[in-house]
């Protein structure tokens, strides 16, 4: 016999609740029911998953390798039902979502009329804020976020990863020459960020490692100030491909110091809270902006 769902959701929920009773009043069973569940689930793996004692309950070696995949499976459950009620419902209502100007202007809004022939029924909200933001306190449904995810009570969804490069208008290179070392961006004019600080390590390969900590001469809280002032030949800068590729595609802004760019991506990831109300409109959305990023679905260098 081959474990079921429900015996699955059983086994994570005495987990995630630290105690029999605890689970049986959240799955709304009585605590005998719940150990037989956990007796026969052990009886089909033939293995232990839990050793239970009258004070605690300790999970096996198996039960630890367990646990984590039934929630695997238990998630992909849910996604695959979210996505056949997608095909068979329309989504509609209000949905808020929340990045960073830089990707808001050059990844979200140039789609934004697709995504409206799409989903005619969704009403968007569109919001700006180039810092991290409280989703519950902001009224937000997704956030686009770049970089590491620090926030593990959100659910996160990859989008892309986002190559850095360095960069400099035509102008500017006319008029200082072009660095053909890393050593040389010190006889330059650097743009870079007020904070967070770590957006100032470029990805360069040097004596010392493969990320260079700049200090900048010239610093901005938002990437599209930076891209600004750089395509205005004020210096040059360290921005995301996401932002900078037609600029680098006409010509507007210059890659250099290629042979010396360690490969490093930024991750794109969309974070929201799940809500059984807001399913369909964050999945059509979260699936579409997937789309749109697919030249940036290749790993991390």
């Amino acid at each position: 016999m081959k474990a079921r769902s429900d015996e699955l959701q059983v086994f994570i929920s005495v987990i995630e609740c630290g105690s029999i009773s605890a689970a049986a009043e959240q799955v709304g069973q009585t605590p005998s029911a719940i150990s037989r569940t956990l007796s026969r689930l052990e009886a089909k793996l033939d293995t232990t998953l839990i050793n239970r004692t009258t004070r605690r309950m300790d999970l096996t070696e198996e039960g630890r390798y367990f646990f984590e995949r039934a929630k695997q499976i238990l998630q992909q459950m849910d996604e695959l039902e979210e996505r056949l009620a997608l095909r068979q419902q329309t989504p509609a209502g209000r949905l808020r979502v929340n990045a960073a100007s830089p990707f808001m202007l050059h990844a979200i809004v140039p789609y934004i009329g697709e995504f409206r022939e799409r989903y005619p029924d969704i009403v968007l909200e569109l919001n700006t804020d180039d810092l991290l933001i409280d989703l519950l306190e902001q009224s937000t449904d997704i956030a686009i976020r770049i970089g590491v995810l620090a926030d593990s009570t959100l659910h996160a969804r990859l989008l892309g990863r986002s190559p850095l490069n360095i960069l400099a208008s035509p102008e500017y290179l006319r008029r200082h020459g072009t660095p053909e070392r890393v050593e040389d961006l010190g006889q330059h004019c650097l743009l870079g960020f007020t904070q967070p600080e770590h957006l100032n390590q470029w990805p360069l390969r040097h004596a010392e490692g493969d990320r260079l900590q700049v200090i900048p001469r010239l610093c901005a809280s938002s990437g599209e100030t930076l891209r600004q002032l750089a395509l205005a030949g004020e210096g040059i800068v360290c921005l995301s491909d996401f932002m900078t590729h037609h600029d680098i595609a006409q010509g507007r802004l210059v890659p250099l110091l290629a042979q010396a760019n360690s490969g490093y991506r930024q991750l794109i990831n969309a974070v929201y809270y799940r809500n059984s109300q807001l399913a369909l409109r964050i999945q059509c959305f979260l699936d579409f902006m997937q789309e749109k990023l697919a030249c940036y679905a290749q790993a991390d260098s």
